[in-house]
C-alpha cells in the first residue's frame, strides 16, 4: 500500500485559508473534524509520491502559526468501497507512471529522510556499544587469520549511519548537522583505532597473515569499491530499506582497514599503517563521493530561503571538494606503486 496519512492541526482562525490551500492537492480522501474549541483536524490521505510537496507547504505555514502542528503516518491498509474499482485504474496507470519513474531516483519525503539522519548524526550508547563490540570481533578475526569473524564483525558495525549522514547534511548545507555527523563517524573510528591499538601493542599474532597484509595496501581499485558501497548505502537510505546488508558493504571499506592501522601503530610497523590509513582515507572520500551524488541527483533540497541559499553554496562545494580529495589520493597511490 503506497499510501500515507497527513494530520493537521489547524487553529480555528487560520482554518479557512488552509484548508482551501489542502484541498487543492491530489489527495486520495480528505477528513475534518473538531479537535477542540480552538483547532480544526484535517486528515489527508495521498499516495507517498505526494507527500512531500504538501509537507513543504506545512512546514512553512508551521514557521508563522502558533499552535499549528503536523503529523505522518504510514499506512499500511486501506479498505474503502472504491479501492476495488479503483485496483484497475492503477494498474492501467502503472504503465504510464513507470517512463517517469525511470527518469528519477525514488525516494522517500526529506522529512523522513531528515528525521533518520538526526537519529544517525547522535553518539548513543547503543552505538558505542556495537562499535567497541565489532572492533573487538573484527580485531580478533584478524589474530585467528578468520574470514568468517571478520565478516561477523562487519555484520554489527554500524558504521553506514554518521557516514551517509555526513553526505546527507553536506547536501542540505546543514553545518550544524554535519558537524555532530563528522563527530560521530570520528568517534566510531577512535573507538575501533584504541582496540585494535591495544591488541597489536600487546600482542604481534596475526600481523603476518592475509587478513591484516591486505589490508594495509592500497590500490585504484579500493576507490571503485567505495564508491559502490557509498552509492548503495545512499541508495537504500533513500528509500527507507534495511541498512543491514548495505551497512555490511560499508563496514567492508571501513571496518578492516581501520583495524589494520590501529594494529600497526600498537606493533610499531609504521609502514604498515601509512598504507591502511591511505586505505581508510581512500574509502571514506570514495563513499562520500557516491553518496553526494546520489543524494543530489535525487533532488534532496530544503525549502525555507536561507537554508536554500546554503544548500546551492555547500552542495557544489562538497561534490568539488570530495572529488579534489579522491583524486589526491589516487595520485598518492600511483606514485607509491610507480606508475607516476
Amino acid at each position: 500500500m503506497n499510501l500515507q496519512l497527513i494530520e493537521v492541526y489547524i487553529p480555528d482562525q487560520h482554518f479557512e485559508s488552509i484548508n482551501d490551500k489542502l484541498q487543492k492537492y491530489d489527495h486520495r480522501s480528505y477528513w475534518v473534524s473538531s479537535e477542540s474549541e480552538e483547532r480544526m483536524l484535517v486528515r489527508i490521505l495521498v499516495k507517498k509520491r505526494e507527500v512531500e510537496e504538501i509537507l513543504n507547504y506545512l512546514e512553512e505555514v508551521s514557521n508563522v502559526v502558533e499552535g499549528f502542528e503536523t503529523l505522518l503516518i504510514p499506512v499500511h491498509t486501506y479498505l474503502a468501497k472504491n479501492t476495488i474499482h479503483d485496483e484497475a485504474k492503477e494498474e492501467e496507470k502503472k504503465k504510464e507512471e513507470a517512463e517517469k519513474e525511470r527518469a528519477h531516483l525514488l525516494r522517500s519525503s526529506r522529512h523522513e529522510l531528515m528525521n533518520a539522519v538526526e537519529k544517525n548524526s547522535h553518539i548513543t550508547m547503543n552505538y558505542s556499544l556495537l562499535i567497541l563490540l565489532s572492533a573487538i570481533v573484527a580485531t580478533v578475526g584478524f589474530l585467528k587469520d578468520s574470514e568468517a569473524v571478520v565478516i561477523g564483525a562487519m555484520v554489527i558495525a554500524p558504521m553506514i549511519g554518521p557516514v551517509i549522514a555526513i553526505a546527507f547534511s553536506a547536501i542540505l548545507g546543514d553545518y550544524k548537522l554535519l558537524g555532530k555527523s563528522v563527530i560521530t563517524s570520528i568517534y566510531g573510528v577512535a573507538i575501533i583505532l584504541i582496540i585494535s591499538i591495544a591488541f597489536g601493542y600487546f600482542t604481534d599474532i596475526g600481523m603476518q597473515n592475509d587478513q591484516y597484509l591486505d589490508r594495509t595496501k592500497v590500490t585504484i581499485v579500493d576507490i571503485f569499491l567505495g564508491v559502490a558501497a557509498g552509492a548503495a548505502g545512499a541508495l537504500a537510505f533513500l528509500n527507507r530499506l534495511s541498512g543491514n546488508l548495505v551497512g555490511v558493504m560499508v563496514a567492508v571499506a571501513l571496518l578492516p582497514p581501520s583495524v589494520a592501522l590501529g594494529m600497526s601503530i600498537g606493533h610499531g610497523a609504521f609502514a604498515s599503517a601509512y598504507g591502511a590509513f591511505l586505505l581508510v582515507t581512500v574509502n571514506i572520500m570514495s563513499i562520500l563521493l557516491a553518496a553526494v551524488t546520489i543524494f543530489s541527483i535525487s533532488g534532496i533540497r530544503p525549502v525555507r530561503w536561507e537554508e536554500v541559499q546554503r544548500a546551492n553554496v555547500s552542495r557544489p562545494l562538497a561534490i568539488v571538494f570530495v572529488i579534489v580529495i579522491v583524486l589526491l589520493l589516487a595520485a598518492f597511490i600511483l606514485i607509491g606503486h610507480g606508475v607516476i
